[in-house]
């Protein structure tokens, strides 16, 4: 039995899943920046402090989502310690089964006889003793990484226009393209992942961010 079986992670670093979610909130968090930059009176220096303000508060989000991730992890794997510790201090099989069945997904958990529950829980008995409370792994770390860079790294290709384009109202234009491009694949890649129509769900995407950086912006954000 591996010494690390308490503190692996039961999932990859990031589920496709999560990887659309924080592109996604990337996306929202820069587009408030420069969907309120005014191309009219835009000068370099309006745009300078649109991109510090973007990549700043990207960077101070992706931080905080990295931790968050990280707290997630810690939660999900101290639940299960906890149900691990019951499991083996119940002296009552039908508690011992009751809780293992609670702990799987409702699907699989109805079809389970309750000899293959008390199989289950025979085998946990004999597992090695768990830790006193749950540690993160080294998966977890990797996850808040990656959490942090599709984040902050999202910020990236909205704003390159503006590094690159000294015309303010074209590196609008080419940012918003850009923008919306981008919106457009999360949502598709979310509705292949879950089954639902990419086409409808991309152009979906696309309304749902416009709108919620719209009302970003008119409440201040």
């Amino acid at each position: 039995m591996p010494e690390d079986f308490f503190t692996r992670s039961s999932r990859r670093v990031l589920e496709p899943i999560d990887r659309v979610s924080e592109v996604l909130f990337g996306l929202i968090m820069v587009l408030t920046f420069t969907g309120s930059l005014s191309v009219a009176e835009a000068g370099r220096e309006n745009i300078r402090t649109m991109l510090i303000g973007a990549l700043g508060c990207n960077l101070a989000w992706g931080i905080i989502d990295g931790v968050l991730y990280m707290m997630g992890c810690l939660a999900d794997r101290g639940r299960g310690l906890l149900m691990f510790h019951a499991v083996r201090k119940a002296t009552d099989p039908k508690k011992a089964q009751h809780l293992i069945a609670d702990a799987l997904p409702p699907v699989i958990a109805s079809i389970l006889e309750p000899a293959e529950l008390e199989t289950m829980h025979r085998r946990l008995q004999q597992l090695p003793e768990p830790p006193g409370k749950a540690r993160l792994g080294k998966e977890d770390w990797l996850g808040a990484l990656g959490v942090f860079l599709l984040v902050f790294l999202s910020t990236f290709p909205v704003v390159i226009p503006f590094i690159f384009m000294r015309n303010a109202g074209l590196a609008l234009r080419v940012s918003n393209t850009v923008a919306i491009v981008m919106l457009f694949l999360t949502g598709y890649l979310f509705g292949r992942m879950t089954g639902r129509h990419p086409w409808l769900l991309g152009i979906s995407m696309v309304v749902l961010g416009l709108v919620l950086v719209g009302l970003t912006i008119a409440l201040g954000g």
